[in-house]
């Protein structure tokens, strides 16, 4: 006997509703929805997206739980960074006589745009419980704005 547990994420399902809404508004009913809103909730980490303007600095954090940074690459390619790896968690238990497995494999990938002028040098990244922080400059010290005094 086989036991399988399907993990509902209900925003998933409204991303689809309002894209079905805004087709049948503008007419395009012809347009398919596309493949990142098809795609599980488990392949797709979460992300959030901070500018803090005293440092100048902008602070991105990604949930990946359960994976290991050798699980992780950062990658900056034509001014994106992006995030991408691999999900192979499996685990195995005896549950009230039942063998009970769960499985969760897959591949993602998250892209931000950088500003023009970031060096991989000047990002920073760690990975502490199941959250990829990264941390790169908002502009570079050439294109920040300077203050001209009037002689």
């Amino acid at each position: 006997m086989s036991l399988s547990r399907v993990i509902y994420d209900p925003f998933t399902e409204f991303d689809r509703l309002f894209e079905e809404a805004f087709n049948a508004r503008t007419g395009d009913n012809n347009r398919q929805v596309s493949e990142r809103n098809t795609a599980p909730r488990s392949l797709r980490p979460r992300m959030d997206v901070h500018e803090d303007a005293q440092s100048n600095t902008v602070h991105a954090t990604f949930e990946l739980p359960g994976l290991k940074k050798e699980d992780v690459n950062i990658d900056v390619h034509n001014n994106m960074l992006t995030v991408s790896g691999e999900s192979k968690i499996s685990s195995e238990r005896d549950e009230d006589g039942y063998a009970v497995r769960e499985r969760r494999f897959g591949k993602f990938s998250r892209s931000i745009p950088l500003p023009q002028g970031i060096k991989g040098e000047d990002i920073k990244a760690s990975l502490e419980n199941g959250v990829l922080s990264v941390t790169f400059p908002k502009t570079t010290p050439e294109q920040a704005p300077k203050k001209i005094t009037i002689n």
